[in-house]
């Protein structure tokens, strides 16, 4: 097929036979067909899938006409399905995935089928991103090699799943994060297959994959069980989303910065209401934004509650993909063939604008310098009233903005001795400083931003003090390449900035441990310290379990902060760090040394060139020699190794039949935990640090490990032993069956307070089913399939909520754990329920989604 195409479904093979639904549909699009013109670029995406995917089996021909009568059928919560071109996965949930197939192929050789039926057909990407920590100062050699010593049994084990899976491609550790990889390297746009041509989408088990919705790439975030579905040929069933047109105008301030942007969309969105919406970006004011920008705001889409937000292609996109080093021909096939199907935009051409369910608008030059928190990323502050803020947090009552400090310890002083001097901890007091995620990391404005303020702060005699614990952790080695050739690397080095590690660290939870001095400083003046990072989820208990107020940020912002030393400090009114007066005979403000967009612009220019992508991505899957010199096994089943603390057979599929089971109603359930809202799967199944008092460090010790060996829970999700303990084992949970904050829960037939685990595993032992009770956004943040899995795993056959989040509730599903939310105008509390009732909930044959099932409570 050539991509001189003139119709969106050319691509189709022709000829078919007349009574094929494809080629109905076909002939009808080809005299041109009004109601395409009108779709939202998004949706377009859909219904090409469908099209070329149309078998009367998988997906039909009335779903291919649900989607073409969008404008109608998008308020009649119609189910379509979709199947996108690829998958993409990060090690912390490729792992669990990659351990599903194995025991998927175990189980189906017990059934007497053939093992290797169990294979991707839909490519495969899985980038080891999620493993590093930021353990020791001595950058990131050392800590690559640590990465290696700690994940040696889970790297072999995914690198035997790369041989032993087809259409499955292995990302070695230490090539950046997998959504800068993404966008820089593994994109396609458009996929080109023996002559044919279509549009790239995807799905990923990072909530963060709507990153590439910036290059006008349609994909979101899914549960782990969705994309192992999806990698095995299915489609994904969804309902058919309302689009909502965001229009941007005006002209950004010359001090702004894509940080400022997002994080002003993101409490615009959420204000608006976008939960299981597309949002998609048109006006003049797109034009203006760079992809690395427009990736900013799509990475933070699960923020603010959307599926996808999208930047259809324009000639930006294809700029993009030029400096980004991909060939001229494949620039030229993408361009010809999205502008013959229609998918082409120009921003600045309103004859192009399609139809949306709603319109809203933000003028760029109204956004000011910001940060988000201290506790959820919508929680936005203009920089200005940052001290003002905090102040009023530390004093009111425990929730999203309070930490309910007594008024007479506000100003609380620890002086501690770090290195051989004396340095005082308050309340406030920045002692995490880290430039890392995928939010931040794979733009260049900002990232050079941040080494062009570096190097003015170090002229003007500026430094940061030694306690706190910084870090530069890029989404790619081009970033690394631009920053040494600009010249401001060393300048980040003198303020503790140097690159530790290629992968998300601290925004996952990877900080590593902060210095015992400062620990003991924060514990003994039960002190409200800051973590200040260049991230997209601040969620408690996340960052670093010493870090209660922890606030997003710009990269330059999160190197003033830490040459501060406090959030409590107003820019505006007061010198950075030190009253030092010798730059102009005066203090030094922020204002001195911050850069201007045309600065980093003039930088960006000349710095950022394709010859740097190209080097570095040419040998990307070569360049790490461990990686190259790891054995691993060649079976098509894996053998699994019962001393195993990291990879172990999980049981999902034992006792799996030919014929399914019909779902069994619950009867005279216990509530487990009785939670608030906004709950996230952090709470739920937590990534970082395992506590040394918790259930899976008694487990792990009972396999002879010492607490260095723990790792983290996120590299433990390959053993459902060490998973199933970690569930809801976040120190900062709050159960309101003991009104704090602890990983702990009531036996209610005995009234004893125990870990959630210990209280789980006495209930299972007597053969009661559980249940949980929550609020509003139950499960939002990461797309854990892991917040599913545990609590099945824990005996919870149920979750009563007032709302779900998108993907959690899917993975819930998946588990065979009923997600039910309550009636609208109805909560516990409405309801006087205490969750210490017991609950029997009749489940009707046929279970349909949204039907309504009656709960007993006695």
């Amino acid at each position: 097929m050539s991509a001189t195409v003139n119709n969106p479904f050319q691509h189709l093979v022709e000829p078919l036979d007349p009574k094929d639904p494809q080629q109905q549909f076909y002939n009808l699009a080809k005299l041109g067909d009004p109601r395409y013109d009108r779709l939202p670029f998004s949706i377009r995406v859909l219904l090409e899938s469908a099209v070329r995917n149309c078998d009367e089996f998988l997906v039909k021909r009335s779903d291919v006409e649900s989607i073409l009568n969008w404008k109608q059928t998008q308020t009649q919560t119609v189910e379509v399905p979709f199947r996108p071109a690829r998958v993409i996965l990060q090690d912390f949930t490729g792992v669990p995935a990659v351990v599903d197939f194995a025991a998927m192929r175990d189980a189906v050789m017990k059934l007497g089928g053939d093992p290797e039926k169990i294979n991707p057909v839909c490519p495969a990407d899985l980038v080891i991103d999620h493993s590093i920590q930021f353990i020791v100062t001595v950058l990131f050699p050392k800590n690559q090699d640590l990465e290696f010593d700690r994940n040696k049994e889970r790297f072999q084990f995914l690198k035997w799943g790369s041989k032993a899976f087809r259409n499955m491609r292995i990302i070695p550790p230490g090539s950046g994060i997998v959504h800068q990889v993404n966008l820089e390297y593994l994109a396609r746009v458009v996929f080109k297959y023996e002559g044919y041509f279509y549009p790239d989408s995807l799905v990923g088990t990072d909530s963060h994959t709507t990153m590439i919705d910036g290059l006008g790439v349609l994909g979101w975030g899914v549960g782990g069980i969705e994309a192992e579905a999806v990698m095995l040929g299915q489609p994904i069933s969804m309902v058919l989303p309302e689009v909502v047109g965001y229009k941007l105008c005006g002209t950004p301030d010359k001090l702004i910065t894509s940080t400022d942007i997002v994080l002003t969309v993101t409490k615009h969105l959420r204000q608006v209401g976008v939960v299981g919406k597309f949002v998609e970006f048109f006006g003049p004011g797109v034009a203006q934004l760079s992809i690395a920008d427009r990736a900013t705001i799509a990475n933070m889409c699960p923020e603010y509650g959307a599926t996808a937000a999208f930047f259809p292609v324009d000639d930006v996109s294809i700029q993009y993909l030029e400096q980004t080093g991909r060939e001229a021909e494949k620039l030229a096939y993408v361009t010809k063939y999205l502008k013959a199907v229609g998918m082409f935009r120009d921003y600045n051409d309103v004859s192009q604008d399609p139809d949306f369910t709603q319109v809203v608008e933000l003028d760029l030059n109204t956004v000011v310098p910001c940060c988000s928190g201290p506790k959820r990323p919508q929680d936005r502050i203009p920089v200005s009233d940052m001290k003002e803020d905090f102040e009023t947090c530390l004093g009111a009552k425990v929730g999203f903005k309070g930490f309910q400090v007594a008024p007479e310890r506000h100003s609380t002083a620890v002086p501690f001795q770090f290195n051989g001097q004396e340095y005082t901890l308050n309340h406030g007091s920045v002692v995490i400083a880290a430039i890392t995620s995928c939010t931040n990391t794979s733009n260049p404005s900002v990232m050079l931003g941040a080494g062009l303020l570096a190097k003015k702060a170090v002229e003007c005699g500026l430094s940061v003090k030694p306690y706190i614990k910084t870090s530069l952790s890029p989404g790619s080695g081009v970033v690394t390449y631009y920053l040494k050739e600009s010249g401001v690397m060393d300048y980040l080095f003198k303020l503790g900035f140097e690159v530790v590690g290629y992968g998300c660290m601290t925004c996952i939870g990877n900080s590593g441990p902060l210095p015992e001095p400062v620990v003991e400083a924060i514990t003994q003046g039960d002190l409200v310290a800051a973590g200040v990072l260049s991230g997209n989820r601040n969620f408690e208990g996340r960052v670093h379990p010493n870090t209660r107020a922890n606030y997003l940020a710009s990269p330059p912002l999160v190197i003033a902060y830490a040459i501060a030393g406090t959030v409590r400090i107003d820019f505006e009114k007061e010198p950075i760090g030190e009253y030092y007066t010798g730059f102009k005979g005066k203090e030094i403000f922020l204002r001195d040394i911050w850069p201007t967009r045309e600065e980093i612009q003039a930088v960006e220019r000349t710095y950022v060139i394709p010859s740097m992508f190209k080097e570095v991505y040419e040998k990307i899957e070569k360049v790490n020699e461990r990686w190259n010199s790891l054995v691993a096994p060649s079976d098509k089943l894996y053998t699994w190794d019962p001393k195993s603390t990291y990879i172990k057979s999980p049981p999902f599929f034992d006792g799996l039949t030919m014929k399914l089971q019909p779902p069994k109603s619950i009867h005279d359930a216990y509530v487990l935990l009785n939670l608030g809202d906004s709950v996230t799967t952090d709470h739920i199944s937590p990534a970082g640090n395992i506590a040394r008092n918790s259930s899976a460090a008694r487990h792990l010790t009972s396999r002879g490990l010492t607490p260095r060996d723990y790792n983290s829970y996120g590299s433990r999700r390959g053993n459902d032993a060490v998973m199933a303990r970690g569930t809801f084992a976040n120190i900062r949970l709050f159960n309101k069956f003991l009104n704090k904050q602890a990983p702990q829960t009531i036996h209610l037939p005995t009234g004893e307070t125990l870990d959630v685990f210990d209280a789980a595993e006495r209930y299972q032992q007597a053969g009661v089913p559980l249940l949980v009770l929550a609020g509003k956004e139950y499960g939002s943040g990461s797309s854990r399939d892991w917040a599913a899995k545990g609590p099945f795993l824990l005996g919870v056959k149920a979750v009563l909520a007032e709302s779900y989040e998108r993907i959690h509730r899917s993975n819930l599903v998946g588990m065979g754990v009923i997600p039910l939310e309550y009636l609208p105008g109805n909560t516990a509390d409405s309801l006087g329920l205490t969750g210490r009732e017991r609950y029997t909930v009749i489940i009707p044959e046929p279970l349909t989604p949204r039907m309504t099932v009656d709960v007993k409570v006695r």
